[in-house]
């Protein structure tokens, strides 16, 4: 029996790169989906939002920002806490994801134009005119959707409440 430590786990076959994208996505069903973040500490709230995200189609295509890109979008020097093949892998894992792949950038605009979804997805704090790649999907005859949030549950309020138990 082959050593289980020794074999990749199955969920690392739905990680791709860019150079593999193409390939990977046309074995994809339509219509697909796709959203982005930077899934630093998984919670419920990322939980029930892919989930959600995944109802909207056949198929989940995840983007996940980078260490660099997640450190430029403000969030604070000590994010993200887990590094990218961490984020990548923990998204990896879950039923409702198809595919995931890791940017760079500071936008996933680039990432949206190469997977051409058919619904793009944010969550409830976001809109069609302030996600970014909503206008390019509807523009090709897609759809934009909000998925709206659980209350008091992100990682930065996650982050806030350890915060506050670590000072009483």
């Amino acid at each position: 029996m082959e050593d289980p430590r020794a074999v990749a786990p199955g969920f690392a076959a739905k990680i791709a790169t860019r150079s593999s994208l193409g390939r990977r996505l046309s074995a994809l069903p339509r219509p697909m989906v796709f959203t982005n973040g930077v899934f630093d500490v998984l919670h419920r709230g990322h939980v029930t939002y892919l989930d959600g995200a995944r109802r909207l189609g056949q198929s989940l295509v995840v983007g996940v920002n980078s260490d660099a890109s997640a450190r430029r979008l403000g969030k604070g020097p000590e994010r993200p806490l887990n590094p990218l093949e961490d984020r990548v892998a923990v998204i990896a894992a879950l039923e409702s994801v198809s595919l995931v792949v890791a940017f760079d950038e500071d936008t996933p605009l680039e990432l949206v134009l190469a997977c051409h979804p058919d619904v793009i997805v944010k969550g409830g704090d976001y809109n069609a005119e302030t996600t970014v790649g909503a206008a390019e999907v509807i523009a090709w005859g897609g759809r934009f959707e909000a998925i709206p949030l659980l209350p008091d549950r992100s990682t930065s309020a996650l982050l806030r409440r350890m915060r506050a138990a670590s000072e009483r």
